[in-house]
């Protein structure tokens, strides 16, 4: 068997990713994808072979034109007064497949030099090629509070804040991100999965039965929220979008 190189932290991820809807109307969808968990700092390798299913591009995060994923990160921590020194950065979040990647959501666990947690960033991504990110400070309880500053979904205004549970993968993924509003919480995403060692047979198996699965991604976020307009639920204009700083423009 070839085994797909780097450090021991890099793993596979079968996910299941749900979205539950509860205001104005209940929708509930669940899909089925794999992810990836890596050290930024030793990526993981793979047989030339295999490298058109998974490729991993600074040009996909951050500000898009840095020479590594962790190069881009640490431009936007720096712009908002973090410096990890030479602190190990772990990364979740979908390879390139065939060329093309849609990542809703990426996440980088940010360590000091003694291996503390110092911070969490979670990346988005909309639909209209937009990304923005959000620097979490992590209480005693695995949780973190950040007002929503993004456009995301075009029925939910850029209103209330988030609330996240974003613990470092182990044997289990599960990561939760809440919506509040004033007047309760009306939407809630989960991702949940099991931890599987990052050869090149997990690869090929997980490929094959998710074949461009970052498109699959995009694609059914596009069908339900058409479900949703015709079922009359309204729309909320998208507003201009002013890049951060750190991030692309």
């Amino acid at each position: 068997m070839v085994t797909v190189t780097g450090d021991p932290v890099a793993a596979l991820y079968e996910c299941v990713v749900a979205h539950v809807r509860t205001a104005p109307l209940r929708h509930t969808f669940r899909h089925r994808t794999y992810m990836w968990c890596v050290d930024l700092d030793r990526m993981p390798e793979l047989p030339f072979l295999l490298r058109p299913l998974a490729r991993f591009d600074p040009r996909d995060h951050f500000t898009g034109s840095a020479v590594s994923i962790r190069a881009g990160l640490e431009v936007f921590l720096a712009a908002h007064g973090v410096d990890l020194g030479d602190g190990r950065v772990v990364m979740l979040a979908h390879a390139r497949v065939l060329g093309y990647v849609f990542n809703p959501l990426s996440v980088y666990w940010c360590h000091d030099a003694s291996g503390a947690l110092v911070c969490v960033v979670a990346e988005v991504h909309n639909t209209y090629g937009q990304r923005h990110c959000y620097l979490l400070r992590i209480d005693d309880t695995g949780h973190a509070r950040v007002d929503k500053e993004f456009y995301v979904s075009p029925f939910f205004p850029v209103a209330g804040q988030y609330r996240m549970r974003l613990p470092l993968p182990g044997e289990r993924l599960g990561l939760t991100v809440h919506l509040e509003l004033d007047d309760g919480r009306p939407f809630t995403a989960t991702v949940r999965g099991r931890r599987r060692p990052a050869t090149a047979k997990a690869l090929l198996a997980a490929a094959a039965r998710r074949p461009w699965s970052t498109a699959a991604v995009w694609a059914g976020i596009r069908r339900h929220g058409i479900h949703l307009f015709l079922r009359g639920l309204p729309v909320h204009p998208r507003p201009h979008h002013t890049a951060q700083k750190g991030m692309v423009p």
